[in-house]
């Protein structure tokens, strides 16, 4: 009963389950737990005795591959199969279709596979069930797919989008691009990381490993030998375990189904319902505070995740973490929720999505989430409401929060009233996501006669804000023309000189260069020099002749 409640759906608690699937269940989550304990101490020992130091990249690539292969088929069985065939034939396809479509092409498959995989699950079996999800990784190996497609595209060519540290120019070998698939560390749950951070952390790179002054400012030197991650460990094991304890002991004094109860509604007090929303949505986050945190403990026991040193010297293990718990439950906006929830999900959904899609990108970066998630209709309803609460909630901070600077008592009055609102919101939004079915989750809305969808849609519309392309070229304009700083005159000459000359340099070169790439194309997997190179190049002096 603990390891349903553990890794089960919330769900589970109001459907019936058959002697065999629950035994089917059963077998499944006590695989997965012991696949996540038996990943944690064979990552003490990965980092122990295969550091870079001691073997090379080629052996931790294949024991790091062999042993996510071993628990993934320890623990699903047979169904492990599709990471493999997602993965072979998304490699297939980064090297026929070549860099220019190669991103588009992996995230149409990628998520068509999933989604296959994904609608088979769950009306091929039993409906609500979790038993043998072997789509859980599937969706963690989707995004490493996708992300590592787009990668290599920015890193060919020249975008208006930049990602520092997320772009390559190179094709993996086969075994780096399945390591950095089905590695054992991040194989069950995730979570999804840069494939340039993954092969720094195999082949033991120090660019990260920098020291910083207690003013924050990196000094520029690295350390001879890494930080041990040990401290950090025992304080996510011991997250781990406050959350366990805490899920466990007040989930099923909450139960989530309670809120489509037709005495609950018809007796209980709305102020009441509001309050116990409140209390059973906040109960079913610590099984995901465990399992995260767990998952982020795995990878820095291996040596992953090391993030530099705060301002205080201490080492930040934080490069792949999941979640923000504090920020989480305190968090005075939906953004600022998200933001710290799933942490690396909405990095790639930032990367893939958002930053690329010209109109309209808060919806379809929902949408898109909406089908990575699964094939469940709750699903749907959440991320759907979601964009007229991201909408309304931004039109809100744009326009009401600028009222409340002016001292500190107004701005703690407005931080308490939209911490309670955000809270409100967001268990309004993720009911549908925990029910999973489209019957409960209109019952719920229509006890509540659909206000957070009607006050929602009225703040967007009553308190317009810019479209996110508009703002940007504001800001881009008003950067451009500030004036520069009236007592650094003769030092912004010589360096505007520098510029202006390098600049020219650059255009003098571009017919040369030309001529030589037309004698010698560049390779498929290669960044092409020539005219966008050195225009970008002529840019950043350009900038560097501004600043």
């Amino acid at each position: 009963e603990l390891l349903i409640l553990l890794t089960g759906a919330p769900s589970l608690q109001s459907q019936p389950l058959s002697s065999v699937s629950l035994r089917i269940l059963c077998a499944f989550q006590v695989n997965f737990v012991v696949c996540q304990l038996c990943a944690l101490l064979t990552a003490f020992w990965f980092r122990l005795y295969l550091h870079p130091s001691k073997t090379s990249p080629f052996v931790r690539h294949v024991v790091a591959t062999l042993l996510g292969l071993y628990f993934a088929l320890f623990c699903f069985g047979w169904y492990a199969l599709h990471f493999l065939v997602q993965s072979g034939i998304t490699y297939g396809i980064m090297i026929l279709a070549g860099v220019e479509h190669m991103h588009k092409y992996c995230l149409v498959f990628a998520l068509a596979y999933l989604s296959f995989c994904q609608i088979t699950r769950v009306y091929v079996f039993d409906y609500g069930m979790y038993s043998a999800d072997f789509t859980g990784p599937m969706m963690v190996i989707t995004q490493k797919i996708t992300s590592m497609a787009f990668e290599i595209h920015d890193g060919d060519e020249v975008t208006d989008i930049s990602f520092d540290g997320f772009v390559f120019r190179r094709m993996p070998s086969l075994l780096e691009y399945f390591s950095y698939n089905c590695n054992f560390m991040g194989m069950l749950a995730g979570p999804t990381c840069s494939y340039n951070d993954y092969i720094a952390f195999i082949e033991g790179k120090p660019f990260r490993h920098r020291e910083q002054e207690t003013n924050g400012k990196l000094q520029g030197k690295t350390r001879l030998n890494d930080p041990s991650p040990n401290t950090e460990v025992l304080r996510k094991l011991a997250t781990c375990f406050i959350s366990l304890s805490v899920f466990l002991s007040v989930c099923k004094v909450f139960p989530v189904e309670r809120n489509v109860d037709d005495d609950f509604i018809a007796t209980t007090p709305f102020y009441a319902q509001v309050v116990y929303l409140y209390l059973s949505m906040l109960t079913t986050r610590p099984k995901y505070y465990f399992v995260w945190t767990l998952a982020d403990a795995i990878n820095n026991a291996a040596g992953f995740g090391f993030n530099g040193y705060d301002s205080d010297g201490l080492p930040r293990w934080d490069l792949i973490s999941n979640l923000r718990i504090m920020n989480i439950e305190l968090a005075t906006s939906f953004k600022v929720f998200l933001d710290n929830w799933n942490i690396q999900t909405a990095l790639w959904l930032k990367r893939v999505c958002y930053e690329r899609c010209p109109y309209n990108p808060t919806a379809a970066t929902f949408l898109l989430s909406a089908m990575w998630h699964g094939a469940y209709p709750g699903y749907y309803l959440t991320f759907l409401t979601g964009i007229v609460v991201t909408l309304a909630a931004r039109a809100v901070r744009h326009n009401v929060r600028p009222h409340f600077l002016g001292s500190p008592t107004h701005k703690f009055v407005y931080d308490i009233i939209t911490w309670a609102s955000t809270q409100i919101a967001i268990c309004y939004t993720v009911v549908p996501f925990v029910l999973l079915s489209v019957g409960p989750s209109l019952k719920f809305y229509r006890s509540w006669y659909f206000s957070g969808h009607i006050g929602c849609v009225l703040l967007a519309i009553a308190l317009p804000v810019k479209p996110r392309h508009l703002r940007l070229k504001e800001q881009h304009s008003l950067s451009s023309t500030q004036p520069l700083h009236p007592h650094c005159g003769t030092e912004h000459t010589q360096i505007g000189q520098r510029s202006y000359s390098a600049a020219t340099h650059a255009e003098s070169q571009m017919i040369k260069t030309q001529k030589q790439t037309s004698k010698h194309p560049a390779s498929a997997w290669t960044r092409p020099v020539g005219r966008h190179t050195n225009l970008g190049s002529k840019r950043r002096h350009q900038d560097l002749a501004l600043t």
